[in-house]
């Protein structure tokens, strides 16, 4: 499996012009439906003379939603729903806010120039590699704690909390995918073994390993 998704650094915005009507594409990070409905009422009041905001959103958890906002079905949010799919992007949301010119676009219109106040916030953004992760528990005895740390500073992932209490333990953050092979690493090294010697039932006294989402 790959870890790697595709999202955005910054909010990034595009403009475009059709027969007197003006279509500005704003394209912002967010990780959750309420980030999006934040951002959403901010940009209508910023924008409270404007006809339309319609838009769409892609969050990793799979979350989809557009919306044409009082447009003809099929001719707004579809089409700017659709180029966040084509850029391959995730945990994004885009709203295309739109001023009225006096003059009728036309359904196909309106879905070339949705599509265009869209796509020119994506050109504008820098876009950015992410990878899905998650946490890796190690409880530990404090017999093991030198030589554990040495270990794990031999692997990709990083402690992003240690706990050195009566129950001593950290959190190690990894690629989701590497998992596995992290914590067999790990116990290969703790026992002086190959890790081809190593199975998901290997145990190693003092250790104890929990994969947390």
């Amino acid at each position: 499996m790959s870890d790697a998704y595709l999202s955005i650094a910054r909010e990034s915005t595009g403009e475009f012009k059709d027969r007197g009507s003006k279509f500005i594409g704003y394209l912002f990070p967010i990780t959750e439906e309420a980030h999006f409905q934040k951002r959403q009422a901010e940009l209508r009041a910023e924008h409270l003379k404007a006809r339309h905001h319609c838009w769409g959103f892609r969050l990793r958890s799979g979350l989809e939603r557009s919306s044409d906002d009082g447009e003809p079905s099929g001719s707004a949010g579809k089409p700017i729903f659709n180029q966040l799919l084509s850029a391959e992007l995730v945990d994004v949301g885009c709203i295309v806010v739109r001023y009225y010119g006096g003059t009728k676009l036309g359904v196909s219109g309106l879905i070339n120039a949705y599509k265009q106040g869209a796509l020119l916030s994506i050109d504008a953004a820098q876009i950015i590699t992410l990878y899905n992760t998650l946490k890796i528990e190690i409880q530990f005895d404090y017999v093991h704690m030198g030589r554990l740390m040495d270990i794990l500073k031999q692997t990709e992932g990083k402690i992003v909390e240690q706990v050195l209490d009566l129950h001593p333990k950290l959190y190690l953050e990894v690629n989701e995918s590497d998992t596995g092979a992290t914590i067999d690493f790990i116990k290969a090294r703790i026992l002086g073994r190959g890790i081809e010697d190593i199975t998901e039932d290997t145990k190693v006294d003092g250790l104890v390993f929990k994969a947390l989402k």
